[in-house]
């Protein structure tokens, strides 16, 4: 069974970072993309950022130029580096990734969630 393990969140104070990590595991064939959501109190679940195997990248706009999404192919591993955090991202981030695996079966797997508190 593949599963995403997600680590590196907790309480940070405006305007200080953290860093996100997501590792895919299990029988993977491929990996196609991989993505950070965020769901806030109230609010529906909402892409972030994704990385293609390739290394395009997208972001929502209000992360721009404070959130960078990378990644390690070699470890199944996206890491989400957040920057300049505000109260207002403050939610559960959620990994995600669209997997090929063995028998050329396609499977998009969703992390447990970790939630980042930016608060003073």
């Amino acid at each position: 069974q593949v599963q995403l393990v997600e680590s590196g969140g907790g309480l940070v104070q405006p305007g200080g970072s953290l860093r996100l990590s997501c590792a895919a595991s299990g029988s993977i064939f491929r990996i196609n993309a991989m993505g950070w959501y965020q769901q806030a109190p109230g609010k529906e679940r909402e892409l972030v950022a994704y990385i293609t195997s390739g290394g395009s990248t997208n972001y929502a706009d209000s992360v721009k130029g404070r959130f960078t999404i990378s990644r390690d192919n070699a470890k199944n591993t996206v890491y989400l580096q957040m920057n300049s955090l505000k109260p207002d991202d403050t939610a559960v981030y959620y990994c995600n990734a669209e997997l090929t695996v063995p028998g050329n079966r396609y499977l998009k797997v969703w992390g447990q969630g970790t939630l980042v508190t930016v608060s003073s």
